[in-house]
């Protein structure tokens, strides 16, 4: 029998040539085409044109005939290209070359390029649900994995890129031991309709968060709903026992730490707050780990709004994991 990728005629291959894996493994790139070119699938390659150029080349690329989309880079890009696909009903096949690579950790696939390459032949078109953010302005910015509001949006906006390139994932931790003596901007986050007071609220639809913990235990790319992580620490330092408690994969069991199920989330700044000073000191938004504004913003779910190509061993493991949850 056929590989089922012999099926697509147009497979278009989008790329991030700054992505960390294939800005410095110079060859990468080709023996990737070449798996998959091995498998029946010949791809046109199209590099993205700087940044958020992602989701416009998608578009383009879709309005063309392409009937199957290929996205390598890193999350930032993956999301970028994932925006100029909603509700279009062409596939969207991920291959991991960034740095943090949390959507392909969640799903489990194989880290280097090529060999991910290889598994697409294999993988299962589905379609899943999406995250968006609505801003005070009505644009709005969908997401395949998660929105976080305060400490690691903060983090997220002073990553200097340089430190980035060099150190890779260990620079989110640095940025994370950098805001220990800072202030904290509190804010409201309403989900469901239920008002919480909060400095970090994290949006997610994935268990894993920052390639190395879990913190949503529940969460799910089959489900049509948010897992939703408020703290109500007010010192950064206060943090660092939630730090620990991530690595235990405990966090949600521990004071100060609420974890809620919901299909919507509002949030916005407190008018009270002595630390709010204009729109400029809003508690900031990370969306699928690329800053995306300041609040106040909406971010609601929108079923059956992408069709991602999920590995079947990842597909497995989940509805297994639904009914031992159900159970």
């Amino acid at each position: 029998m056929g590989s089922p990728v012999r099926s697509y005629q147009k497979a278009v291959l989008i790329y991030n040539p700054y992505a960390g894996r294939l800005a410095y493994q110079a060859r990468l790139l080709q023996r990737t085409i070449a798996v998959l070119h091995r498998l029946g699938l010949p791809v046109k390659q199209v590099p993205t044109r700087g940044p958020n150029s992602g989701a416009q080349i998608a578009r383009e690329e879709i309005a063309a005939g392409a009937d199957l989309i290929l996205a390598a880079g890193g999350d930032g890009t993956i999301n970028e290209v994932a925006n100029g696909m909603v509700h279009s009903g062409v596939p969207l096949a991920i291959l991991p070359a960034g740095t943090a690579n949390v959507l392909a950790r969640e799903l489990r696939v194989k880290m280097p390029l090529d060999r991910t390459a290889a598994e697409v032949a294999s993988a299962v078109p589905t379609s899943v649900a999406l995250g968006r953010v609505t801003r005070a302005d009505q644009s709005c910015r969908h997401f395949l994995m998660m929105a976080g509001v305060g400490l690691d949006a903060q983090i997220v906006y002073d990553l200097n890129l340089d430190i980035k390139a060099f150190f890779g994932k260990m620079a989110y931790y640095l940025g994370g031991v950098a805001q220990i003596a800072k202030p904290l901007t509190p804010f409201r986050a309403v989900v469901d309709g239920q008002s919480y007071e909060t400095t970090f609220a994290l949006v997610t639809r994935v268990r894993n968060y920052g390639g190395d913990f879990e913190i949503a235990r529940t969460a799910s790319l089959l489900d049509s709903q948010f897992e939703v992580v408020l703290f109500n620490a007010r010192q950064s330092y206060q943090y660092v026992p939630y730090l620990f408690g991530m690595m235990l994969g405990q966090v949600g069991h521990m004071p100060g730490c609420s974890v809620l199920r919901a299909r919507s989330v509002h949030c916005e700044p407190l008018a009270a707050s002595p630390l709010l000073d204009g729109p400029s000191m809003a508690a900031p938004l990370q969306v699928d780990g690329e800053y995306a504004g300041r609040l106040p913003v909406s971010i609601d779910i929108v079923p059956d709004a992408l069709t991602l190509m999920l590995p079947k061993r990842f597909l497995d493991r989940e509805l297994q994991r639904r009914e031992w949850l159900a159970a």
